[in-house]
């Protein structure tokens, strides 16, 4: 389906005449099967191809957020440029994205004649949407801050349409943002000023991506036991890089930042984290030559095919030293916090995609004599995916609004407190619920889901490394809880008065105060239980740590359903905006102790009454 989008009227689907349609469809599709075989010409699967139109027009949730938070002239402008993305992505971002997905790159290791060139060949399509990355200023937007602190948010939204239809290099562009951050937090130094404004240029011919080489042999997120790259300096005060990355994702990328141990006069180098440093490298020089860098191979991957990972070794690599000596992991952290965010855009924009395209084909997939949606049991399945994504998606908008903030200077203690939270957090919990989500949509389409030519396994295939890329679940979930350490509980606190304001304010709309009740009761046991843990060995809040993240994820998006929806009701919605809040709710909440058990249970269910506060049926919501 995806690869063979069927020709629409200027491009985008439009709802007018849409059930006049599906219902000859469905009488064409009722008599080819009462034919008898010998009278049919050709044989075909009697099902229709589900088919979407301008993404941001069709996603009602998105829109509502950003006219509800964002100032009449930005949102005015932001619209705009929102409506005719929508319009690019469809027309050609998306069939650029699969044509990448049909010709992912080679490695050429030798050329005709038996010199050793070490190509990474990519196809022409990604290569033209690295152009188009530029023209939309993907990475520009956030840098430039045109609309203050709401740039970042844009940029985000943009990035969240452009990610299922990218064709994998939301990867690239996610390092390339974490990298320009890296520089900017060090202030723009005069020897990085130019990179950074390649990496942030709209100019395509300008216009560099980073990659972020830190994983070697002995592991991924241990890179203070896990490096054995090291530097040796040089005469003109340049460094030169020998190790072997044993991961590098985005391998065709244009310059790097990677992590190395300086070597002292007699060739000793400190282990652990403080003998690591922060190095920018250029990949190749200006004839175009590797960088005293060979490709050992490419990696055979799961998913992201489209886009090229390597083993890389570095045989005297000229690099800067960008971070104090020593400093290079604390150098590290806004890039790690950039790159998370841009795992959770792609967690929620999977989860987008593929309930988008699953609510389509129950428009027009005929079992049992009639359409699937109209069966409640299959549109029940799709509106507790679309409340999992609707946590996810206002989860992600709050961490990108307070990443505005404090790009800008207005963000308060709490607000940098509560984002240092809610990074690890979020990013774990999407990573898992897109990997469910994405699974459970493709059942929807029964045996057609897992056929390869639909496109479907293509989605759930890349979405399935986003609970490891960035940090795995357990490792964020250890990160938790240094949060917490780190900040001697102050964390904590910001994080129960935010819900608590949340929750008063929910409390004010008649219909959502079951669902704000019963998630109060939530926040109540994880209070106790987080009291409780303190009086307790170590080992048991580690023991807890992952169920503890998960309860902070749930509670906190449950206070965003309910604002948003309060909010939007305020302003004279219809009474289905409450079933998002009431279905999330219903959900285990809090399962990181007998009494949060509890509370996680009560929580749970106020977010499934919130669901069913739907005008009618279920079979309604998914419509």
């Amino acid at each position: 389906w995806e690869r063979c989008q069927r020709p629409r009227r200027n491009g985008i689907n439009t709802a007018a005449g849409q059930g006049q349609q599906v219902g000859t469809q469905e009488k064409q599709v009722l008599g080819d099967v009462e034919m008898p075989l010998a009278r049919r010409e050709t044989e075909t699967l009697f099902q229709e191809q589900p088919e979407t139109g301008n993404q941001y027009l069709e996603d009602a949730l998105l829109r509502s957020y950003l006219k509800t938070h964002l100032p009449p002239k930005v949102l005015e402008e932001v619209n705009q440029d929102l409506e005719r993305f929508g319009n690019r992505l469809l027309t050609k971002i998306r069939p650029l994205g699969q044509e990448c997905e049909l010709n992912p790159p080679a490695f050429r290791q030798y050329d005709a004649w038996g010199r050793r060139v070490d190509h990474i060949l990519t196809c022409s399509a990604w290569r033209r949407i690295k152009e188009i990355a530029a023209e939309e200023g993907l990475i520009a937007e956030a840098y430039e801050r045109r609309y203050s602190n709401w740039s970042r948010l844009h940029q985000a939204v943009k990035l969240y349409l452009f990610s299922s239809s990218s064709g994998g290099f939301n990867c690239p562009l996610a390092m390339t943002d974490g990298a320009a951050k890296v520089i900017e937090a060090l202030g723009i130094p005069g020897s990085l000023k130019n990179a950074f404004d390649h990496l942030t240029s709209r100019d395509p011919k300008k216009f560099w991506t980073s990659g972020q080489w830190m994983t070697e042999r002995r592991g991924g997120s241990d890179v203070a036991n896990g490096t054995e790259t090291v530097a040796r300096k040089q005469p003109d005060g340049t460094y030169r890089l020998y190790g072997f990355k044993w991961f590098t994702s985005a391998a065709d990328s244009d310059v790097a930042l990677t992590l190395a141990r300086v070597e002292d006069a007699e060739g000793r180098v400190k282990e652990g984290s403080g003998g690591l440093s922060l190095f920018f490298l250029k990949v190749r020089d200006e004839e175009g030559k590797l960088n005293s860098i060979r490709v050992q191979r490419l990696k055979d991957k799961l998913g992201t095919r489209q886009m090229a990972t390597a083993e890389l070794w570095l045989r005297g690599a000229t690099a800067e030293l960008i971070s104090a000596e020593g400093r290079g992991v604390a150098s590290i952290s806004n890039m790690l916090n950039v790159t998370r965010i841009h795992n959770i855009i792609g967690a929620v924009a999977s989860m987008r995609r593929m309930i988008s395209l699953s609510r389509e084909y129950a428009r027009r997939r005929v079992a049992f004599g009639k359409l699937l949606k109209d069966h409640p049991l299959h549109m029940q399945t799709i509106a507790r995916m679309e409340v999992q994504t609707r946590g996810a998606f206002l989860l992600l908008m709050e961490i990108v609004h307070l990443l505005g903030l404090v790009e800008t200077n207005m963000a308060s203690e709490q607000d940098q407190l509560l984002l240092r939270l809610l990074i690890p957090v979020a990013k774990l919990y999407t990573g898992k619920q897109a990997s469910a989500v994405v699974v459970e949509a493709m059942e929807s389409f029964g045996g057609q889901g897992y056929m390869e030519d639909t496109g479907l396994p293509v989605i759930v295939r890349d979405t399935l490394v986003l609970s490891i890329w960035e940090g795995t679940t357990n490792i964020l979930s250890l990160d938790v809880l240094r949060s917490l350490t780190k900040s001697e509980g102050q964390v904590m606190a910001v994080f129960f008065s935010t819900v608590q304001k949340k929750l008063e304010l929910a409390s004010s709309t008649a219909k959502l105060e079951r669902a704000a009740r019963r998630t109060r009761d939530a926040l109540s046991s994880l209070v106790r239980f987080t009291q409780a843990a303190g009086t307790k060995p170590a080992v048991t809040m580690e023991l807890a740590a992952r169920d503890f993240s998960y309860a902070l994820a749930r509670i906190y998006a449950v206070g965003r359903p309910q604002v948003e929806r309060s909010a939007v009701c305020a302003n004279g919605a219809r009474r289905t905006c409450l079933c998002s809040p009431f279905r999330w709710c219903n959900q285990e909440l809090c399962p990181v102790a007998t009494e949060a058990e509890h509370s996680s249970y009560r929580a749970e269910e106020a977010l499934a009454d919130s669901a069913l506060v739907y005008d009618g049926s279920v079979a309604r919501a998914g419509q």
